[in-house]
């Protein structure tokens, strides 16, 4: 688990800055798109692939275990309601796989299950997604954290990126920080400077 900065992203989302944000040092990129079928989706996933794996950045898929082995994604995010981390690990023994959680004891579970890194979240009130439950808040990372990498997610932008790396997180996942800011590449910028 390298990644520091995850950038989730959609087919709404301008693809053309990909490279732009890669090359900025964002080091992650998770396809989150649940409006697309299946070919389309690989296909999304393919152009992500070749946007930024050049540049050595990682590409997990969301939910979705087959469109990452069909795309060769490097891995799968697995949510709750999606397919059981251990029959993921089971099925993809080399792909990273990582786990969505919301307390220490999930990510302990995830762990045992075979999984890579735990997403966490959310930390902070978002609205990039809907039905999440309460903010975790930060202090909920330090207690989570050291069991497996937690990449924390929810209303993070620089400054509350700083804050959840000192609190023990791995990394970030962010939507809106870089897609809903004037400024994506300077956003992203500014993240890899707070959280990278």
């Amino acid at each position: 688990m390298s990644a520091r900065i995850f950038c989730l992203l959609s087919a709404a989302d301008d693809l053309s800055l990909l490279p732009a944000l890669a090359d900025a040092g964002i080091d992650g990129f998770q396809v989150r798109e649940k409006s697309l079928g299946t070919g389309d989706l690989v296909a999304l996933t393919r152009s992500v692939l070749a946007a930024v794996r050049p540049r050595g950045s990682t590409v997990v898929v969301n939910d979705r275990l087959d469109v990452a082995l069909a795309a060769g994604a490097d891995g799968v995010h697995l949510g709750a309601s999606d397919l059981a981390v251990a029959d993921a690990r089971r099925l993809a023994p080399g792909l990273l796989v990582g786990a969505t959680c919301r307390s220490r004891d999930e990510v302990v579970a995830a762990a045992e299950a075979g999984a890579d890194y735990a997403g966490f979240g959310p930390v902070h009130a978002t609205s990039s997604k809907d039905g999440l439950p309460a903010a975790l808040g930060v202090a909920a990372v330090t207690a989570a954290a050291g069991v497996l990498p937690l990449v924390a997610i929810g209303g993070l932008d620089a400054a509350r990126a700083a804050e959840v790396r000192a609190a023990g997180a791995h990394g970030v996942a962010v939507i809106g920080a870089i897609w809903r800011h004037p400024d994506p590449l300077g956003a992203a910028k500014e993240l890899v400077a707070a959280a990278g």
